[in-house]
């Protein structure tokens, strides 16, 4: 018995196109060499038919969120293509993220612009600007 009968299918049906198992997660993340890589990298010794369906997910979603907040920061800049720069500013700018992405380095990122209050100039009023009523320089003998 071949198994190519006329019958309802079963295992034997060889007309099936074959379905990633990413697209049975509904991911866009190959799940299958996130799990070729699991199991090269000896991470453990038994490896369930879950895991990297889980990994591809929350890679997924990780990804997805840092481009969306970088995409927000390429268009307040006015500009269409995300460079390294506004994927710095979209981490930095994030609690979440920024605690998870902290002692990374993203090359030619730059730093959030930043100036201590210290060396900000002085507020001065405008009043300040005329000699105060009863104060002036021969006065103060």
């Amino acid at each position: 018995m071949t198994g190519k009968g006329k019958g309802k299918g079963g295992r034997g049906s060889g007309d099936k196109k074959s379905v990633s198992s990413s697209a049975k997660a509904g991911l866009q993340f190959p799940v299958g060499r996130i799990g070729r890589y699991l199991r090269k990298g000896k991470f453990a010794s038994r490896m369930g038919a879950g895991a990297p369906v889980y990994l591809a997910a929350v890679l997924e979603y990780l990804c997805a969120e840092i481009l969306e907040l970088a995409g927000n920061a390429a268009r307040d800049n006015k500009k269409t293509r995300i460079i390294p720069r506004h994927i710095t500013l979209a981490v930095k700018n994030d609690e979440e993220l920024n605690r998870l992405l902290g002692n990374v380095t993203i090359a030619s990122g730059g730093v959030l612009p930043n100036i201590h209050a210290v060396l900000l100039p002085k507020k001065t009023s405008s009043s300040s600007a005329a000699p105060k009523k009863g104060l002036s320089p021969s006065q103060d003998y």
